[in-house]
């Protein structure tokens, strides 16, 4: 019997399947080789399982909003792009990104597999999301937690408890209290002030009380006092911090495998081990503080999204994006696992399974380990819950693209260095800043 009808079918069956796969692109700000590498991997493993090709663009971060743009006044938008926080409000209003389809991807994964805080940052009013959230990190007050046990302090996770242990353990010479962002022309000053001002309730875009203003001023010139002189910024925090001079620092999560002993170029200097991991032992994380007028606190987070545009081939682009933050989710964590914690915990099957995943990742350049060898669970929960509470300004207002402005304006470096040097009194300084808001739109 001849076998050629058989074969002309499975022919027939091949052909109409190539016919309807399709090839999807996706635009990334991840573009180091070794991370365009990991990108492509995922892609592979969603072409072998879909028969949909997508094809990987990297685009430089800060030029990613001009070419987006560009991309939408040409009708030539990528499919999916993988973007920051700041990109959520002004897109979503341009009609760049089609909420429409990043909800049916979250209704079909679940919004309660979610963390609650990138969700409701995302949501766009009736029930409907601009992308899906996909990754994050939270800053951190990182500090001595074995000189905290020692002298019975609470963990820095309040102004108070802030301020009870620069006066415990500060004493300027073997021990600074803290290390205070104060180089006005670094934008890391201006993310540990917005984080502390945070704390505090206070927003530059909200209808805030000068008391709340001046509560979060007066914290920041104690911390300011409690450090070394000159013009800090994140090296010498790291510096002093890893050689046992500071009790406390702000600092973003890619510190977690330098304090470790995993990387030659910055090592720990505590002791005569630069692979030792005995400070890391030593240290605790709050990743959330408080103010005395919200005792709820806050967090400073920065979050990355995946968006459908609004000119996608939808149906791919939804499937990419299930993909992507389900049987995928493990390539997007490992590129960059320090900076990247789950924002999705985990599935119907088991909660914490990406938390889980995550946590087994190896960190480190030199040498390699999984944060879960190196921190204690407790750590690792408190850090990734951290997300649930991130915020930014201008995100509760709508002001997002303003607050921006005011940001990068970096006019709060300029008048806090003013008063936390003396040269002003805390009312000017105060008038100052609603000065220079004003003229901001």
């Amino acid at each position: 019997m001849s076998k050629l009808p058989a074969i002309t079918a499975c022919a027939a069956i091949l052909a109409a399947h190539m016919a309807q796969a399709e090839t999807i692109t996706f635009w990334t700000p991840e573009e180091q080789p070794e991370r365009v590498a990991i990108q492509e991997e995922m892609a592979a493993a969603f072409t072998a399982k879909t028969g949909h090709e997508v094809q990987v663009v990297p685009v430089t971060e800060k030029d990613l909003g001009t070419r987006m743009t560009a991309a939408f006044a040409a009708g030539d938008m990528p499919d999916v792009v993988y973007h920051s926080i700041q990109y959520l409000q002004p897109w979503a209003e341009a009609g760049i990104l089609d909420s429409g389809a990043a909800t049916e991807v979250l209704e079909v994964l679940g919004t309660d597999t979610f963390a609650a805080r990138p969700l409701e940052i995302a949501s766009v009013g009736d029930g409907e999301y601009a992308s899906v959230p996909v990754d994050g990190w939270t800053q951190m007050v990182v500090y001595r937690k074995d000189l905290f046990e020692e002298h019975g302090l609470a963990a820095p996770d309040s102004y108070a408890n802030i301020a009870a242990a620069i006066d415990k353990l500060h004493d300027g010479e073997n021990m600074f209290g803290f290390v205070a962002a104060t180089k006005i022309d670094e934008n890391f000053m201006m993310q540990v002030l917005e984080h502390v001002l945070l704390a505090n309730g206070y927003s530059p875009v909200g209808d805030d009380s000068d008391g709340k203003l001046a509560e979060a001023l007066e914290i920041y010139k104690k911390m300011a006092a409690a450090s070394p002189e000159g013009e800090l910024y994140w090296k010498q925090s790291r510096e002093l911090y890893f050689a046992g001079k500071a009790a406390m620092i702000i600092w973003s999560p890619f510190i977690m495998d330098e304090l470790a002993g995993l990387r030659d170029d910055t090592p720990p200097t505590i002791n005569d081990d630069p692979t030792s991991r005995e400070l890391a032992s030593r240290t605790g994380f709050v990743t959330r503080i408080s103010g005395p007028s919200n005792p709820d606190g806050a967090g400073w987070a920065d979050i990355r999204y995946m968006g459908i545009s609004s000119d996608a081939d939808t149906d791919t682009a939804i499937k990419f994006v299930n993909f992507v933050m389900d049987e995928g989710y493990g390539h997007i964590l490992r590129i960059a696992p320090e900076g990247k914690f789950p924002v999705r915990r985990g599935n119907s099957e088991n909660p914490d399974a990406y938390v889980n995943v995550w946590a087994s990742l190896p960190v480190g350049v030199n040498r390699k380990a999984p944060l879960a060898d190196i921190y204690p669970q407790e750590v690792i929960d408190n850090i990734v819950a951290g997300l649930s509470t991130g915020d930014r300004w201008g995100l509760r207002e709508g002001e997002l693209a303003r607050a921006s402005k005011i940001v990068n304006s970096l006019l709060f470096n300029r008048v806090v260095r003013e008063y936390i040097d003396g040269d002003i009194s805390i009312e000017e300084a105060m008038a100052k800043i609603r000065d220079e808001v004003s003229r901001i739109d």
